[in-house]
């Protein structure tokens, strides 16, 4: 008997939400209209509770499974900010937004977790709860650190929260994964130094800042 791939009936959708995103992209606390997509695509599939405006623009949704009898609570999550970049790749779905382009796939980021909410949703074929987290601001805007601190751990008492990133260079169909820190951060720091004059005859006097 053959098996009946969901995930495949639902490619064409979630491809065309894709194309969507990818169209209208978003800057950091600017996805008003990416965030009022997914938060209507979620009520839409019948999700048990949608929140909108979590860390200004975040959204997030959970979804019951058929048996509680775990207690656990399995949180997974999508960026969905572009980047201020501008596209030059002549798609008849190129960014519509001048200077802003969705260049790190978060578009695609946000499409898959549509269709994994849209699919868990229909069939609660597990035990627990899922909360869906789409996170505003991931390009350097702190928005998980927003989520946080409107309380999304505590709240919806997640236990274990995944992600998941496009990477061209892995051979499609395959997963790379880990335990613990991944890839790279980035961050900024000061360093000041004092230094002190003195005469060019004299350098062991003085202290040399550029030196230093």
């Amino acid at each position: 008997m053959p098996i009946k791939n969901r995930f495949s009936d639902l490619s064409g959708e979630i491809t065309a939400w894709r194309r969507d995103f990818h169209a209208h992209p978003e800057l950091r606390f600017e996805e008003t209209r990416t965030a009022g997509l997914v938060a209507e695509r979620l009520k839409g599939f019948g999700c048990d509770e949608v929140v909108e405006g979590f860390g200004k623009t975040g959204v997030v949704a959970v979804i019951r499974g058929r048996g509680q009898a775990s207690g656990r609570t399995i949180g997974f999550r999508a960026d969905m900010d572009a980047l201020p970049i501008t596209e030059a790749t002549g798609l008849e779905y190129a960014s519509e937004t001048a200077g802003t382009m969705h260049a790190c796939g978060h578009d695609g980021h946000t499409s898959m977790l549509l269709g994994a909410a849209q699919y868990l949703a229909e069939t609660r074929n597990f035990d627990g709860t899922v909360v869906l987290v789409f996170q505003p601001a991931e390009e350097g805007g702190g928005g998980a650190r927003a989520m946080l601190k409107d309380g999304l751990m505590e709240r919806f008492e997640i236990d274990e929260i995944y992600g998941m990133h496009n990477w061209p260079g892995i051979e499609a169909g395959q997963f790379a994964m880990r335990e613990g820190p991944q890839m790279a951060a980035a961050d900024s720091f000061e360093v000041r130094v004092r230094g002190k004059g003195g005469h060019g005859a004299m350098p062991h006097i003085a202290v040399d800042t550029s030196l230093v």
